[in-house]
């Protein structure tokens, strides 16, 4: 695919609404088909004018064609897309409109609620065990009474991809999940990511728990603002302590889901890892978002989604980041 740099300013072109509503009207937009749903928001980027939310985080993104996107470079994978997020350039850009599950690349969303409004050295006091009916879910086991920090959480969430993490983060933020999914699908609109419908915070699989690579890009390239998040999705283990409703000591040494962090699989050569966030699920396949940096410093966004394995996963992925230098 010819390499295009169309880096212009979001205000002039990409048009997203940012329309007052309540979270119930927002929820309720959101739950149509995903055709309806794509429809009817190609309308609302032409004609809405954008939001001051947006406007306030800066208004330079990569920007590619429907028509450019419909490509299909790399077998074993559903879409992949790399940007020069300090260009704006897009270089990759396979089927990055589709539908698709995000598995737990959605917690890039939940990490950037908590961020936006939360400390790190605040305590969240656990309401209720957080259980799941899928055994296989990762998980701290949260009790009702544990007290554990925001920045543990987000150890947690980034790190392992514990799924009770989000749902204890999100009650943190909102309240309660159903307040905390409406907060996921307005900031998600605000941040032109319209073609996106989130229903939980940790990306268990939900039929109509749908998303598309741009739309992550655009949702991880407001992220990767925060140095907090870089300093947790960076690290290749993390140690957590936290006390217990019996108020003992409870501590937790957890392994990276990043591979390339782990040292399974080798990133190219002069390409360098900033942080990222993993997803897999039996419907969503597995998934992964980065930030990367080349030799001269410039900094990339990269996805793949429905990768048909994980070794199809990072194969594909070095094959990507080669096109940074």
């Amino acid at each position: 695919m010819k390499k295009r740099i169309l880096c212009i300013c979001m205000t002039a072109v990409l048009l997203v609404s940012l329309t007052g509503c309540s979270a119930a009207d927002t929820l309720t937009q959101l739950s149509v088909t995903y055709e309806k749903h794509l429809e009817q928001n190609q309308d609302e980027l032409r004609t809405e004018t954008l939001g001051d939310n947006w406007k306030s985080k800066g208004a330079y993104v990569g920007v590619i064609s429907r028509e450019d996107a419909d490509t299909e470079q790399y077998s074993g994978v559903k879409e992949a897309l790399l940007v020069n997020n300090t260009t704006n350039q897009v270089l990759v850009a396979q089927k990055v409109f589709d539908k698709a599950y995000p598995a737990s690349i959605t917690k890039i969303m939940t990490a950037l609620l908590v961020l936006e409004n939360c400390s790190l050295d605040d305590v969240v006091t656990i309401d209720r065990d957080i259980t799941f009916d899928d055994p296989a879910a990762v998980s701290l086991h949260l009790k009702k009474g544990d007290k554990i920090t925001v920045e543990a959480l987000l150890n947690g969430l980034i790190v392992m991809s514990a799924n009770d993490t989000a749902i204890a983060l999100g009650r943190k933020v909102a309240g309660s999940d159903k307040k905390f999914v409406a907060m996921m699908n307005k900031r998600a609109r605000e941040l032109g990511a319209t073609n996106t419908n989130f229903q939980n915070p940790n990306g268990l699989h939900l039929k109509n728990h749908y998303t598309t690579a741009y739309d992550l890009y655009l949702i991880f390239q407001e992220l990767v603002k925060h140095n907090e998040f870089l300093s947790i999705a960076g690290k290749a283990s993390s140690y957590i302590e936290y006390t217990n409703q019996k108020n003992k000591l409870q501590a937790f040494d957890m392994a990276a889901t990043n591979q390339y962090l782990l040292g399974n699989y080798n990133l190219p050569h002069k390409v360098f890892m900033l942080g990222g966030k993993t997803g897999t699920t039996g419907e969503a396949g597995s998934c992964l978002i980065i930030l990367t940096k080349n030799e001269e410093g410039e900094e990339f966004i990269s996805v793949i989604l429905k990768a048909s394995s994980k070794q199809t996963l990072y194969h594909t992925m070095t094959e990507v980041l080669k096109k940074e230098n």
